[in-house]
């Protein structure tokens, strides 16, 4: 607990708040919730999160921080930057282990209905910002259990999943109705939902692999990221060579599971520079720790074998700047090319929709996510989007913030009908 106070005590309470405004997706007040920390009064820090949040435990492990509210940070400048992780982490815990409530405002729109589908960090962080203001929410759930990557597609070891279902407790608490493994497109159906509701939420996720489009992918032994997180449909990775392609924390996740299944050498492959990494620099060096050998700015060629992964042909990359790019771009350099031996082949390079998308009778984006105005409101004006299907910045902070704001315009379309 002391050492709780000190780095409560670290942060500066800066008026601008550059780590809320700037660096928080869900623009928490990170100086209110800490000086409330300060005062030792753990209720009103939980209080204060609770506002913007509902899933200050959940974030607190695993937001990537070092990009987010500690990347703005002020003391960050010349020094190491507030703990805001741990210190929210710190707080969700208080709420899980003394039971603090989410606070339910004094509104009744019980005879409004409202339909969410998909139980992930956006789904549930709308349905609770609809509960608190006296909707009647219905959730569907294609599983037997909530939290959609929470669960399935981060590892025990980033954040457990008792941390998770504590975490969702609350939000049913507060009456949410659940109905367990429904499925769009199978079972349930969009257009029995805008009969039964007076707005629907889409918030499913967007959960399939994209394929790099080489040589060799189809081979047996080249899987998904996404899809091995989820499904957990491993292979006996017994003594057994493992190249992980990509940068991200699906990415990160992959290499150090399959490490913990017993695989003989994991690779990760990047194509750009380490510095480029989206993946949480916390994630890299913890992984590195453990063993896991990265390749930087090295590209896949092709993957050879005659029915099943043999070896990986790779390519030096040399990064160039290149005219209307924020970034500098990996351009392959010729006769780099080598090649190392692998025995699976993982894909961890980002995630579209399932096919389900292209039979709701809704208007599409060119990237196949379901296209949202600035309201979240689909091209039927009764259906709204959220989340990864709809196409929302990728982590679980950005996935909840698109929740509220979704949650928000429901009420507004609601309120005015």
């Amino acid at each position: 607990m002391e050492e709780i106070k000190e780095k409560a005590n670290y942060c500066l309470n800066c008026k601008i708040k550059p780590c809320s405004n700037k660096g928080c997706p869900l623009g928490n007040d990170i100086p209110g919730f800490i000086k409330a920390i300060k005062e030792e009064d753990y209720k009103e820090a939980y209080e204060i999160l609770s506002e913007t949040t509902v899933l200050p435990a959940v974030c607190g492990r695993i937001c990537p921080h070092t990009k987010q509210c500690q990347g703005s940070c002020v003391r960050g400048i010349k020094s190491d930057s507030v703990s805001v992780g741990e210190l929210e982490a710190f707080i969700g815990d208080i709420s899980l282990k003394e039971k603090y409530s989410i606070e339910k405002l004094d509104k009744i729109n019980k005879h409004k209905k409202v339909a969410i589908v998909g139980g992930g960090p956006s789904g549930i962080t709308a349905s609770a910002f609809l509960l608190k203001q006296g909707f009647s929410v219905t959730l569907y759930e294609k599983y037997d259990y909530l939290g959609g990557l929470l669960v399935h597609g981060i590892p025990e070891f980033r954040l457990p999943k008792e941390i998770v279902k504590e975490t969702i407790q609350k939000v049913i608490d507060l009456g949410l109705k659940v109905e367990y493994n429904q499925e769009l497109g199978k079972n349930l159906f969009l257009k029995d939902l805008e009969k039964e509701y007076d707005a629907v939420l889409l918030s499913f996720g967007a959960n399939i692999t994209t394929k790099m489009g080489v040589e060799g992918e189809e081979l047996d032994g080249v899987y998904g990221g996404n899809q091995l997180l989820e499904k957990k449909y491993h292979p006996d990775y017994t003594n057994k060579k493992v190249a992980v392609i990509g940068g991200g924390n699906v990415a990160m996740d992959c290499a150090r599971t399959i490490q913990r299944l017993g695989a003989k050498e994991v690779k990760v492959i990047y194509r750009r520079a380490e510095e480029q990494m989206p993946a949480e620099t916390k994630e890299i060096k913890e992984a590195k720790e453990e063993g896991i050998e990265f390749l930087f700015q090295n590209n896949i060629v092709k993957i050879l074998g005659k029915d099943k992964v043999e070896k990986l042909e790779l390519i030096k990359t040399d990064l160039v700047q290149k005219e209307g790019e924020t970034r500098k771009v990996p351009v392959n350099i010729p006769d780099s090319n080598y090649i190392i031996d692998m025995d699976y082949v993982v894909m961890a390079l980002g995630s579209m929709p399932e096919d389900i998308v292209n039979n709701l009778g809704l208007e599409l984006n060119k990237w196949g996510y379901i296209q949202i105005d600035e309201n979240n409101r689909t091209s039927n004006p009764k259906v709204f989007a959220s989340g990864d299907i709809a196409g929302e910045k990728g982590t679980v902070a950005w996935a909840a913030r698109s929740g509220r704001n979704a949650a928000n315009h429901i009420i507004e379309f609601l309120e005015v009908k």
